[in-house]
């Protein structure tokens, strides 16, 4: 007895040696600087790095800023935009490349694709695409439509590159889901004379959801935080910004070029609070519609 306690103890040790190197950099990396951020929006910003608690002010400052609620409808939006039509697209990429298709390897590969390149260059190249003076799309068509400038347009553009590029990784993700689904449910169901559609709802995308649910979470979390792609298409001199500006763009300029980090910090803590919500409300209402039987 002694000595299976005594294995057990070392089993212990060498378990949080191995797993302490994930907990410091969990800690260091993420729990601490977002203590430090919350700390910081009940703080005015001074000079050379200082803080000063000053209790709501950030806070009332923001909820009374017409920008700001312009921001979060602009992300709200942008959400609306890219999470249905993509896990949509994504879902349907994925049943075709899942179908006996000769070439379908390589099909992965090509889908995949926009995943490894940087986001900046998938930017600069879908900026010239919809560029109003000699871009691809207005050249093919003959029209000088403001892709980019127009403010019922940008975030719509903005939209369509973030479904492209996330297409691939979510199609990944769900031909796996789909890989896992037992063949014999399907020669079941032809059996009955089911056909493909019906097959798809009452065995696939029940089969699926799971994988659905996580692509879901990911996708509307990523939504939600979206900067890069939005501050590289549209720059500060276009007439469109302010249709275009999200939470995490407006936290950018309101920290690194007005330098108010306090109420900047005070737009993270409200943009952490709106995924947390969107994300308990997801995690309740999967009951009703993920299938987790096997």
């Amino acid at each position: 007895m002694q000595k299976t306690s005594k294995l057990s103890r070392d089993g212990a040790v060498w378990g949080l040696l191995m797993v302490a190197p994930t907990i410091i950099g969990l800690l260091v990396l993420n729990i601490w600087p977002f203590i430090e951020t919350i700390y910081m929006s009940f703080s005015k910003s001074l000079p050379f790095g200082e803080f000063e608690f000053e209790g709501l002010d950030n806070y009332i400052e923001m909820f009374q800023n017409p920008e700001f609620w312009k921001a979060t409808g602009n992300t709200i939006l942008f959400c609306i935009l890219t999470v249905p039509v993509g896990i949509f697209l994504a879902l349907l990429v994925a049943v075709l490349l899942n179908a006996k298709i000769r070439g379908r390897t390589t099909f992965r590969a090509i889908f995949f694709l926009p995943m490894v390149v940087a986001p900046a260059a998938v930017a600069m190249v879908w900026k010239w695409i919809f560029n109003t003076q000699y871009g691809i799309l207005n050249t093919a068509f003959g029209q000088d439509v403001g892709w980019l400038t127009d403010p019922h347009l940008v975030l719509l553009t903005c939209a369509v590159v973030q479904i492209w590029s996330n297409i691939g990784y979510d199609a990944v993700l769900l031909l796996a889901g789909l890989q896992n689904v037992s063949q014999t449910l399907y020669e079941a169901a032809d059996l009955d004379g089911a056909s493909k559609v019906r097959q798809f709802f009452s065995i696939t995308l029940p089969m699926v959801s799971p994988t659905l649910f996580v692509v879901l979470i990911m996708r509307l979390m990523s939504s939600l935080k979206v900067f890069d792609l939005v501050y590289m298409m549209v720059d500060d001199a276009n007439p469109a910004l302010n249709d275009a500006q999200t939470l995490m763009s407006l936290f950018y300029r309101e920290s690194f070029i007005a330098g108010d980090k306090g109420y900047a910090s005070a737009i993270v803590v409200w943009t952490v609070l709106l995924i947390g919500i969107v994300t308990v409300i997801q995690f309740v209402g999967q009951k009703k519609w993920v299938n987790y039987e096997v």
